[in-house]
């Protein structure tokens, strides 16, 4: 009985070595994942402690900002104030204006334009411009500057909402102008959005965050930020008022560097937990990733392939040798080749057409070489009908996944049709001008025949004269060669008028020539000069006296002028005689001329501006709505520009610019 209880009573004495071992790994098992997760939660918690001091600083950070931002603008408003008090008490108003908006402007680089309008929103003074800056009808229809000056007269500075310009985000701020409670006009400044930023907000902050401007649907308007840090999502966001509108200001926070003990340990961890899942999964999800990327590149392909095929444009690719590696359905059916015709195909091409086969070669080499226009080119290419038809190219490199150039990509557009409708429409518009000068004769045919109707008069009666003296037989060799000489000057005279009026109506092709601004002038009023006086209107000329020459048509300058003089001696029909004067303005500004028709009638309403030079649009009852419209045609085909402004003496002045080198 003993034996058989020996071996029981030693296992009680003495445990089985596995079954220690199996507890002790489970131990270190369980105290490796308590370690675990107890630097998991500590790493939490100072990340959550690091993560809401960093909050604070940025609360402390962006109020000081914005303290700083409206201590600024409220600055500068007292100053404008000021200057508003100012204006109406000082006996030269333009020069302390200009004295101090130079300051202002000198002293605040956020500040783009500094105007002083008067209670009509006209512009007296400006600085550096004196352009308003932005027009008056906004999207909805209404009238903002009108409506901040609506505001303003309530007599504290109003603040526009945000705009934008092609350069930047803008905001206004105007400044009433009272004498004695009587409002006088505005202050009005031009705030740059980014020039806020940029000078009023400091290095260090710029360092620490980044600022962006946004208004009240969250578009942004403009931002201050380093390019080489990464943003987080700690933001604060606060109001900026002024200007308001629900424009806020958004700080974020950078990221920061970080502790580098703290970095490791939390790296540590992370390899730690991840390596027994990185050999599980490594395999599997390596071959999950070639299979998603192989379906994406397919499903790449198949877009581009859907898109190239439904795009109008042609496009073909070429190599570094010049041969055809791809082209597109568009372009197949522009050519008329199929694809196997073209593909492989070395210069010189089959849609090549072999009157423009040189030029095109040297387009061709020009462009191998890597001297494509980045304007594209236009060339005449043949469809395999022998059909041709006129094409636009843009040439770009073709870069293939290296970096490297691997040929040249081009894109084909068939101009035909868009060239014959502007030459359709070149031929209506000499038509209609054509149509034009004779619509102006005829307006002048009574004048014309009053100035014609003095030289032959003339001619009459100095052919009387000689008749009564051949009769008499008391006269001498020189009293009728002298009465002669005068009957050839005034035949010559007649002679003239007829030859302008025959050069004016006919019909014929703009003819560029050298010409001298200043006869175009002198030959206009000598048209218009009679029916001037009729009117009471009194024409001066200003010209400078040295003129360089310019490309230009003479008769369609003249054209020009006529109506713009034309216009001029109508507007003023109901002034007194005194102030009926028309002033025609040539001069030279660098390397372009330029020609003022000054008058002094009525003036044009500023909402009629824009619809001037519109076609069919007129302010006269029996007008058509072409003058205008013409003429600015005329000048642009002489690539200059036409424009009105207002006369500040009354009336409008209607300005012509013109390059002098031009080939």
């Amino acid at each position: 009985m003993r034996q058989t209880h020996l071996p029981y009573q030693y296992d009680r004495r003495r445990p089985p070595p596995l079954r220690w071992s199996t507890w002790y790994l489970f131990a270190l098992k369980l105290a490796t994942g308590l370690l675990l997760v107890l630097l998991i939660a500590l790493l939490w918690l100072l990340h959550r402690n690091e993560i809401d001091e960093q909050r604070s600083t940025l609360i402390a950070d962006v109020l000081w900002l914005e303290q700083t931002l409206r201590f600024h603008l409220e600055g500068n408003a007292d100053q404008l104030q000021q200057l508003a008090l100012d204006l109406t008490r000082a006996d030269s108003p333009a020069e302390l204006f200009d004295l101090r908006a130079r300051h202002l402007l000198r002293n605040s680089p956020e500040l783009r334009q500094l105007l002083w309008l008067d209670r009509a929103a006209k512009v007296v003074h400006g600085m550096p411009t004196l352009t308003l800056p932005r027009d008056g009808d906004s999207a909805f229809g209404d009238n903002p500057v009108s409506r901040s000056l609506e505001l303003a007269r309530l007599g504290k500075p109003i603040y526009s909402d945000a705009f934008r310009t092609i350069e930047a985000a803008q905001f206004e701020v105007y400044v009433p102008i009272f004498d004695d409670g009587v409002y006088r006009g505005a202050l009005l400044a031009v705030y740059s959005l980014n020039g806020l930023l940029k000078h009023q907000i400091p290095w260090w902050f710029a360092e620490k965050y980044q600022v962006r401007a946004v208004d009240g649907n969250g578009s942004l308007l403009a931002s201050k930020s380093r390019i080489d840090a990464s943003p987080t999502t700690l933001t604060h966001p606060i109001s900026l008022d002024p200007p308001g509108y629900g424009m806020v200001l958004q700080v974020t926070a950078y990221r920061s560097p970080g502790n580098l003990a703290q970095t490791l340990i939390a790296t540590l961890v992370i390899v730690l937990a991840a390596a027994v899942f990185w050999s599980l999964w490594a395999v599997r999800g390596l071959i999950q990733r070639r299979l998603l990327a192989e379906q994406a590149l397919r499903s790449e392909y198949a877009f581009r392939k859907a898109m190239e095929d439904s795009l109008m444009v042609g496009m073909r690719a070429r190599d570094l040798e010049g041969r055809v590696t791809y082209v597109n359905p568009s372009f197949l059916r522009m050519v008329g080749f199929t694809a196997d015709e073209l593909i492989g195909r070395a210069p010189p091409m089959p849609y090549w057409a072999p009157e423009e086969m040189e030029r095109t070669l040297q387009v061709h080499n020009k462009i191998l070489q890597g001297d494509a226009p980045h304007e594209g080119f236009e060339i005449r290419l043949m469809r395999k009908d022998g059909s041709r038809f006129d094409a636009l190219i843009y040439e770009a490199p073709l870069i293939d996944a290296d970096g490297r150039q691997s040929g040249w990509m081009g894109s084909i557009i068939d101009v035909t049709a868009r060239k014959q409708a502007e030459e359709v429409a070149r031929q209506q518009q000499e038509k209609l001008q054509v149509t034009a000068r004779l619509v102006t004769m005829g307006e002048m045919a009574s004048t014309l025949a009053h100035e014609l109707n003095q030289p032959l008069a003339a001619i009459t009666s100095y052919n009387a004269g000689c008749l009564n003296k051949l009769d008499s037989g008391n006269f001498s060799r020189q009293q009728i060669r002298d009465a002669l000489g005068k009957l050839a000057v005034q035949a010559q005279r007649a002679g003239q008028i007829i030859r302008r009026v025959h050069d004016f109506v006919r019909k014929s092709e703009p003819k560029l020539a050298p010409c001298d601004l200043a006869e175009v002038i002198d030959d206009s009023v000598g048209f218009i000069e009679a029916a001037a006086r009729n009117r009471g209107v009194r024409i001066v000329r200003e010209i400078q006296g040295m003129r360089p020459e310019l490309l230009a048509d003479p008769v369609m300058l003249e054209q020009v002028l006529l109506n713009l003089m034309r216009n001029g001696i109508e507007a003023m029909a109901g002034l007194p005689a005194e102030r009926r004067r028309l002033t025609i303005k040539l001069g030279q500004f660098d390397t372009q001329m330029e020609i003022r028709v000054v008058d002094r009638g009525p003036g044009i309403p500023p909402e009629l501006l824009e619809k001037l030079f519109t076609p069919l649009f007129s302010t006269k009852a029996d007008g058509m709505g072409m003058g205008l419209n013409i003429c600015r045609s005329i000048i642009e085909f002489h690539h200059g520009r036409l424009w009105v402004e207002a006369n500040p003496e009354g009336g409008s002045i209607f300005v012509i610019t013109l390059p002098i080198n031009r080939q």
